[in-house]
């Protein structure tokens, strides 16, 4: 199921947008302003945002400053009345994926979204965000609430296997297979525990925030689906 999020303060252009974009497998937040905005941000994945730059409360351009910063690379596309060629600079400088100048075709909206679905599509075969977390398993960058987090290879394996699987338990079985191969007769069989707490260590900053690596008891591990 794609997940579209919305920001837009003319209610009319938003459900027109809304209408044009539907489909049986999206689903389409939206909001009006900034402060309507953050809170259905925060924590939740999106396929694809479409921010309003000139809002009641402040600026679409800020916001997406605001969510590059923070290591968050989820598409994004920009619309907005300012036509001007340095307008455009601007947001694509701040990380835009795409500008589109009002007013536009909703037949142009549909084929720049379904460009930007497609591309994204491609990039979360290597690349995902989860909740705090931006992970990038071929550039080996990984993040939590925009700061770097090291990890050893051990453990890049560990979170590939588990974030793949997210919300179903995987076997310490499978998962020792998948780190150090099916032939390896010498892993300690301590192994796997130490490296899953290592990577808590790593991941998991306090009790106030969700638990995302949970024990099976019984199994093995999964990478939980948190709400």
């Amino acid at each position: 199921m794609q997940q579209l999020f919305l920001l837009e303060d003319d209610a009319p252009l938003a459900r027109g947008i809304a209408m044009a974009l539907a489909a049986d497998d999206r689903t389409i937040a939206t909001a009006s302003s900034l402060a309507e905005a953050r809170p259905l941000l925060s924590g939740r994945r999106y396929d694809l945002l479409i921010l309003d730059v000139n809002l009641p409360d402040g600026s679409g351009l800020d916001l997406l400053r605001q969510l590059r910063e923070s290591g968050d690379a989820t598409p994004v596309m920009l619309l907005t009345a300012n036509d001007l060629e340095m307008d455009e600079v601007l947001g694509l400088e701040a990380g835009a994926n795409d500008y589109i100048t009002k007013p536009f075709s909703l037949a142009v909206l549909r084929a720049r979204v379904a460009v930007q679905l497609r591309t994204g599509r491609s990039q979360a075969q290597t690349r995902c965000v989860i909740g705090p977390f931006v992970f990038d398993f071929e550039a080996m960058d990984f993040r939590r609430e925009g700061e770097a987090v090291q990890l050893s290879k051990t453990e890049q394996r560990l979170l590939r296997v588990l974030v793949d699987n997210q919300g179903h338990a995987v076997s310490r079985e499978t998962l020792s297979a998948r780190i150090w191969g099916d032939g390896e007769r010498y892993v300690d069989e301590n192994a796997l525990s130490v490296a899953v707490g290592r990577l808590r260590q790593k991941l998991e900053r306090d009790a106030a925030h969700p638990i995302y690596l949970r024990t099976v008891y019984g199994i093995g591990y999964l990478w939980a689906v948190v709400e």
